[in-house]
């Protein structure tokens, strides 16, 4: 494998923790709450920051632009900002107080510059620091490094940078990092003895050629046991030439801290490896891995292995082989025995090509809990080869990863599996699974994963009851039905990521269901149903679905606790309607009245009842009964003058209103009544100035009331006391009766409660509950419509029928009476 090669390989490794994976997926979920606060300036030639950013800006990228250096004065304040990347910028400076600007930085990525020196950080928040792939000669770190008290990933890297000196990294004597990542791929060519022993990480991982410098290398390891390092990790450590003789790894085993180790994309043949492995049995390590190897055997006959210590057991638990490279055109010969000292729990063995699963594995792995063969070429027969001859294969095995293979039947593995007693787990995800026979699954058999299998609607008649977990991410389901989950009462896992489902049904019922995945599908609402039927959830995914922002959802935002959403809020957006489309769904804001029906009424009944009364005390206020009143009187008037026009064509009469008043209230006839009303042009009979002389004073009333069109009575107190005035009463309204309806006329000049009339009044008080009258009004401006309403009603009578020579007109309404009765 050539050195460029490798290289290549290595970078991409590395993106688990360097610019790739760790500084763009795992800050999005710590640090930013919108995609709106995401601003993306890569890629666009700039050779300077625009002049505004918005100050709610808390990611940004200014990756691949030719900006050289970043001053203080061209930064803007983005006191938000969380995450900031520059990469492949060309940076050769950054100003100490660029930093000052962003306050709430916590993730800082500037890898691949051309920095000569470690930049000046100080930022009290930050936890991820990344300054790999630049030029700076060594890895002195400047004093302000002692200010990053929360910083927990760091990376360093320079192929300039060849040698540690023993003071480099003192600033971060007192600050406890988790992972600390240190090389770039090329040879230290001296590293000064204490210079890594005055840190205390969780985890380094060593980017280093050590070919040809195992002094270096086991100096290192020195180091590295007083931090009481947990986790190591070497990347390259040997070249493709290098020709390793003796075993470098030797120290390992004075590390008693030392739990996990790893060795990536690195060149291996078989007889170091034989002599490694020795090392790793006898070191305290749990866990080993081997990522990216290039393997070359050397000897023809292989690895020949074969360990029995007398005192111990290997303490080894977990064993890794991951994307496992060989020249030969044939099969590696591996031939070890580890007798019982041997108690693996876990083994993967991945990315080999393997497309035969040894027979022997199956029986003598007796304490194996786990066995990953995923990414291989393993099919239904080559996993469980015919000529393997077993009746218990894995005795202790739970968890069976055989993802991404060519495994194809789902009856012929079901029943297969019962061989593995204690088998929990299955996975066989990304394979060409299809569904033919029914399927018998072992009861004890609780969590499948069928994952990236085209399979469609149909899978869960294929599943077992007693499963527990079950994933079916991008297996061509359409639609989930109650039905489909009734078989399965003790769900508490279901997976359905990456399908084309539309809805859940409201009825949806998995009492025991604790996790529900169904993001990346064609969901446009989710009915607040849904959850009812779910009473244990705690973990829901529904991101990535073409949500319809409506009051379908309304209850979505303001009534679940979003904590049970793992992907809120960055995966949640609206694509319906237009003019919503691309707003995230938790800047989304629809009032609970324009969504809740009942609401609605509440509100419009508050607000009629509101105007309602309100215009009841303008209404009030203005007087508005008593224009009601007048308006009413004036009404009636008109209706009923037309109903009886054709009862009165024939008849005429001397006056237009007899008045009938008391004497005490003539300054009111005499001053303002008569004087209103003849002026506009009525005749009026007045008793004190038209009743004939020398008759009986009630024929002068009679004949009065007769000749009259309207009998107008002015009522108050005094009228009530006047017994002459009750006489004119009566006879007016018995002409009422049998004559002309509707012509007596009252006009109340002050208040007289009906109730308060005296007994002898009874049809006064009658009249008063059934008549309309007209009220004399106190106030000047509201006279104007007395007016209009009294003559209104004395308009009624045609002037033509109101003669004046009394005589005739009483001898024609005498013999017009005499007819009609």
């Amino acid at each position: 494998m050539s050195s460029q090669g490798t290289g290549t390989v290595v970078l991409v490794l590395l993106s688990l923790l360097t610019p790739g994976c760790m500084a763009d997926e795992y800050p999005f979920k710590m640090c930013v709450t919108s995609i709106r606060r995401i601003v993306d300036l890569s890629n666009q030639n700039r050779t300077s920051f625009p002049e505004f950013l918005p100050n709610t800006t808390e990611y940004l990228d200014i990756s691949h632009n030719p900006i050289k250096s970043i001053t203080a004065e061209a930064f803007p304040r983005l006191p938000l900002l969380c995450f900031l990347k520059a990469t492949f910028c060309g940076l050769r400076e950054i100003s100490p107080s660029v930093f000052q600007h962003l306050p709430a930085l916590q993730f800082l990525n500037l890898s691949s510059n051309e920095f000569r020196s470690v930049p000046a950080v100080s930022l009290p928040r930050l936890t991820f620091l990344d300054l790999s792939e630049n030029l700076f000669e060594g890895y002195r770190l400047p004093e302000s490094f002692q200010n990053l008290t929360n910083l927990q990933v760091l990376s360093l890297g320079s192929k300039a940078a060849q040698s540690v000196l023993l003071d480099d990294f003192k600033p971060l004597a007192n600050i406890s990092l988790h992972h600390l990542v240190l090389g770039a791929g090329v040879p230290w060519r001296a590293y000064e003895p204490g210079a890594l022993g005055m840190l205390s990480p969780q985890k380094l991982s060593l980017y280093v050629d050590f070919c040809g410098r195992f002094d270096v290398f086991n100096d290192l390891l020195v180091d590295l046991n007083a931090t009481r390092l947990s986790a190591l990790r070497f990347l390259t450590v040997f070249s493709d030439d290098c020709d390793v003789t003796v075993d470098p790894f030797l120290n390992v085993r004075s590390m008693p801290y030392l739990r996990k180790l790893t060795v990536e994309n690195t060149w291996i043949n078989s007889s170091f490896l034989q002599i490694f492995l020795t090392t790793i049995c006898l070191a305290p390590l749990q866990e080993f891995f081997f990522v990216n190897i290039t393997y070359s055997e050397d000897k023809p006959d292989g690895v020949q292995f074969h360990f029995h210590p007398a005192d111990r057991n290997i303490s080894m638990r977990a064993v890794t082989f991951d994307k496992v490279i060989h020249y030969q055109y044939r099969y590696p010969i591996f031939n070890m025995s580890f007798g019982d000292a041997l108690n693996l729990k876990y083994l993967k063995f991945s990315g080999s090509g393997m497309n035969i699963l040894p027979c022997k594995i199956l029986t003598t792995m007796q304490t194996l809990e786990t066995l990953d063969v995923s990414d291989n070429l393993l099919s239904d027969l080559g996993f469980w080869w015919p000529s393997c001859s077993y009746t218990s294969a894995f005795p202790s095995l739970k968890r069976l990863l055989m993802s991404k293979n060519r495994f194809a039947s789902l009856s012929f593995i079901s029943k297969q599996v019962h061989a593995m007693r204690r088998l929990e787990s299955l996975d066989l995800s990304f394979n060409s699974i299809y569904l033919d026979e029914r399927c018998n699954w072992p009861a004890h058999l609780i969590e499948i994963n069928l994952g990236n299998n085209n399979l469609g609607n149909d899978v869960f008649k294929h599943l077992s009851p007693n499963f527990e977990r079950i994933y079916l991410s991008k297996t061509g389901i359409t639609a989930i039905t109650q039905e489909d989950l009734s078989g399965f009462p003790k769900l508490t896992h279901l997976q359905l990521s990456f399908n084309s489902i539309k809805t859940l049904p409201e009825q949806l019922s998995a009492p025991n269901l604790i996790r529900l995945f169904v993001d990346q599908n064609a969901i446009t609402t989710l009915s607040q149903e849904v959850l009812v039927g779910l009473p244990q959830l705690q973990i829901l995914k529904v991101g990535n679905n073409p949500f319809i922002c409506s009051c379908d959802l309304h209850w979505f935002l303001i009534g679940l606790n979003t904590s049970l959403l793992l992907d809120w809020p960055l995966d949640y957006m609206c694509s319906a309607p237009v003019k919503f489309a691309g707003l995230p769904l938790s800047e989304y804001k629809i009032s609970a009245i324009a969504c809740e029906t009942w609401l609605q009424t509440a509100v419009a009944f508050a607000v009629l009842l509101s105007v309602a009364t309100a215009a009841g005390l303008i209404f009030y206020k203005l007087d508005g009964v008593w224009y009601t009143k007048m308006l009413w009187v004036w009404i009636r008037v008109k209706r009923r003058g037309k109903k009886r026009s054709h009862l009165l064509k024939n008849m005429s009469f001397s006056y237009h209103a007899f008045i009938s008043y008391s004497h005490k209230d003539a300054d009111f006839v005499n001053g303002e009544l008569a004087p209103s009303l003849e002026g506009a042009g009525f005749s009026l009979c007045v008793h004190e100035r038209d009743f004939v002389p020398g008759e009986w004073i009630i024929d002068n009333i009679i004949n009065c009331v007769e000749s009259s069109y309207k009998t107008l009575f002015v009522l108050s107190k005094d009228f009530v006391r006047s017994e002459w005035c009750n006489y004119e009463l009566f006879f007016a309204q018995h002409r009422e009766i049998n004559i002309q309806q509707d012509s007596l006329v009252f006009l109340l000049l002050e208040p007289i409660p009906a109730d308060c009339l005296p007994k002898k009044y009874l049809r006064l008080r009658t009249l008063l509950r059934q008549q309309t009258y007209l009220e004399w009004p106190k106030d000047e401006w509201k006279r104007q419509v007395f007016w209009a309403s009294l003559k209104s009603m004395l308009h009624m009578a045609d002037k033509s029928i109101v003669l004046r020579d009394a005589a005739a007109d009483l001898a024609d309404t005498a013999a017009l009476l005499t007819n009609q009765s």
